[in-house]
């Protein structure tokens, strides 16, 4: 019985009223004897009369406690029987100890105690570290599982009816695209107006009609631009289907002599409409960038490409490259210095890019220099010719130097690359708001956002040719070293294996002129010239060489011994030159402890894909990157990424 309801009833409190009933009996016995005696038998009649009403009152309580105690563990059993969601105690081994009703229903089952954890909810067999909150299906159900791992019990709540509104929610999402036809003029040169009219109709047809298909919105904006209005789930239909239109169309148009090809731009998960249209139309510039024939694809932080198994279409006219060089022309004049990086390890198209801009700058009279550090084995040969002049020696400086000299009035131009993790020295642009960037590779989802001026494109053989043609505009007289002319033309040689690959007219054009400022071919067969070691390396590394899809040949250099990234690529080139032979892709460590991968192709099979799934990056046909690990983990999952792609959409055009 609680404490108080006994201090209650024979407290002090009592006791002493009973001692004053008797002292005043006492005192009134003392006046009148009779009047005392009946106050002392009144007395005792009290004490007697509180005796019982106590055990009485101790008798119902204690009845009423007990009734009490059942009521409330009864209630008890039926509110955790009849509880809207399971409770699981589990043991340390993660087997099943004791769980209510609830946890029978999901299982339609009497009990199941001692059953793992990981057989009730397979999900959590892929979940690292189960505490905290872990969403599983059962059967058509979604429970959400709470873990309480001190304890070690776990609540399941049937959350369907929520997770299905959110899927509903997810689905219904807005999602904007917009598709270009981005090769109109050069396809439509040279046809007639009846000829060029009924190629649009009949590409605006299958457009339409793969909207109707999808019920997708659509609505032309100009004679080569259409705007696309769809949900969420519609936008995952398209993914799967790998925007099958890029191809229909691509074939349609195949009896052209350049067929017609679509880039698409989709975006889907931002929070305002104005940031969602924002996304498209950047999608679809990094489409454009990439060479077209292909979808960019933006979801909340995801980016995803699809397509672009075709070479950009080569521009035929000169008037982008004009306006580029009068822009950077401008720059130039305001600009305080200027200084041009290239990648790290450059190759002899950064460099050779490099020196373009720098005879650019001299001819406006600008303080230019190139940032280098360090001399790769691919640039060796040329950086001794260049050494040679010592007024085009003092120009290669140190990241460090290039930081003291960078200002906020300072040129910052970035050549052979559009990405700022692949810069030697990235805190320099971070030094200046006026950064130019010139490359030829296609853009990836990893771009330098803030720059002023940008000369991307990915039909040139290579940067240094990007050069050449900026070189002719930018001023009225640009007479060219010897040394100079020959390292922008080593740079295209090298890009287009002596001009046998991605070679177009404004290539020879380019390659043209720079004979004529003097480039000797010479010096720069003498350059690519390999030594007996290093053939012999070659060859060591093709004998290991594997055929895989009967066409892709991987080559793996053994754990620990180490090649410099030329001699891979060399590999790698060498590896195409076999009959039947479309794609090669060889392995090896680098100098510096990473693994190196080169791949390349012959156009059938878009190697710049695959090397983007392996953290890299590159063209058509060209492609390489860098990982860490082992060759064998690398080779591995270099395998695993080719059975993903072939299983997708397959390998080949």
């Amino acid at each position: 019985m609680p404490k108080f309801l006994v201090t209650r009833w024979h407290g002090m409190h009592h006791v002493a009223a009973l001692a004053v009933l008797v002292t005043l009996s006492a005192v009134l016995a003392w006046f009148h004897w009779a009047a005392g005696l009946a106050g002392f038998i009144l007395a005792i009649g009290v004490g007697v009369y509180s005796y019982f009403a106590e055990r009485a009152f101790r008798k119902d309580l204690k009845t009423y406690l007990g009734t009490l105690s059942y009521r409330v563990k009864k209630s008890g059993n039926d509110v955790i029987s009849e509880l809207p969601f399971g409770i699981i105690l589990y043991h340390e081994e993660r087997t099943v100890e004791w769980h209510n009703p609830y946890i029978a229903k999901i299982f339609e089952r009497e009990n199941v105690i001692g059953v793992p954890l990981t057989e009730l909810f397979p999900t959590l067999q892929h979940a690292k570290d189960r505490e905290g909150i872990i969403e599983a299906a059962v059967g058509s159900q979604m429970y959400q599982l709470i873990f309480r791992p001190k304890d070690r019990i776990l609540y399941v709540k049937n959350i369907t009816e929520l997770w299905q509104l959110s899927r509903k929610y997810e689905d219904e999402k807005l999602s904007l695209g917009v598709v270009m036809i981005d090769n109109l003029e050069e396809v439509t040169q040279g046809l007639d107006d009846h000829q060029r009219s009924s190629l649009l109709a009949k590409v605006t047809t299958e457009i339409t009609e793969w909207a109707q298909q999808y019920k997708i919105y659509l609505k032309r904006l100009t004679s080569d631009r259409f705007l696309l209005i769809t949900d969420h789930k519609t936008l995952r239909q398209l993914e799967h289907s790998r925007f099958v239109i890029l191809d229909e169309v691509r074939e349609m148009t195949g009896d052209q002599k350049i067929p017609v090809t679509l880039s698409i731009g989709f975006a889907a998960g931002a929070e305002q409409i104005t940031e969602l249209g924002q996304w498209a139309h950047t999608s679809l510039d990094i489409a454009l960038g990439r060479g077209g024939d292909q979808a960019a694809v933006k979801v909340a932080g995801r980016q995803s490409f699809y397509g672009g198994k075709t070479n950009a279409v080569e521009k035929r006219t000169r008037v982008r490259a004009r306006v580029v060089a009068h822009a950077l022309r401008d720059l130039m004049r305001e600009s305080h210095n200027i200084i041009i990086m290239g990648h790290k390890f450059p190759d002899m198209d950064a460099i050779g890019a490099a020196v373009g801009v720098l005879k650019a700058a001299q001819l406006f009279g600008k303080e230019a220099y190139i940032v280098l550090e360090g001399v790769n084995p691919s640039i060796e040969k040329l950086m001794e010719l260049l050494r040679e002049e010592e007024k085009l020696s003092k120009r290669f400086i140190s990241p460090e130097q290039a930081l003291s000299l960078m200002t906020p009035q300072s040129l910052a131009v970035v050549v052979d690359t559009h990405k700022a993790s692949l810069v030697k020295e990235p805190k320099l642009l971070s030094l200046t708001e006026r950064i130019v960037v010139i490359d030829h590779h296609r853009r990836g989802e990893e771009f330098i956002n803030n720059a002023i001026l940008v000369y991307m494109e990915p039909y040139a053989s290579s940067t240094c040719e990007l050069v050449t043609e900026l070189l002719q505009y930018i001023h009225e007289r640009v007479g060219l070293d010897v040394r100079e002319a020959t390292a922008l033309l080593a740079g295209i040689t090298v890009d287009t294996k002596s001009f046998s690959m991605r070679t177009g007219a404004r290539t020879f054009e380019a390659a043209s002129f720079l004979r004529r400022g003097g480039a000797d071919p010479m010096v720069i067969q003498r350059m690519l010239q390999e030594d007996l070691e290093g053939y012999v390396s070659k060859a060591e590394i093709i004998k290991h060489a594997e055929v895989l899809y009967d066409h892709v040949a991987i080559a793996v250099v053994e754990q620990g011994i180490r090649n410099s990234q030329l001699l891979i690529a060399k590999s790698a080139d060498t590896l195409l030159n076999m009959t039947d032979i479309l794609a090669s892709f060889v392995i090896g460590e680098r100098p510096d402890g990473l693994i190196g991968i080169s791949a390349r192709s012959l156009g059938g099979m878009n190697v710049q894909v695959v090397m983007e799934r392996m953290g890299g990056g590159g063209h058509l046909t060209n492609a390489a990157a860098q990982m860490e690990g082992t060759v064998y983990e690398v080779a591995g999952k270099l395998k695993q990424v080719l059975e993903q792609i072939e299983s997708e959409e397959g390998l080949f055009e």
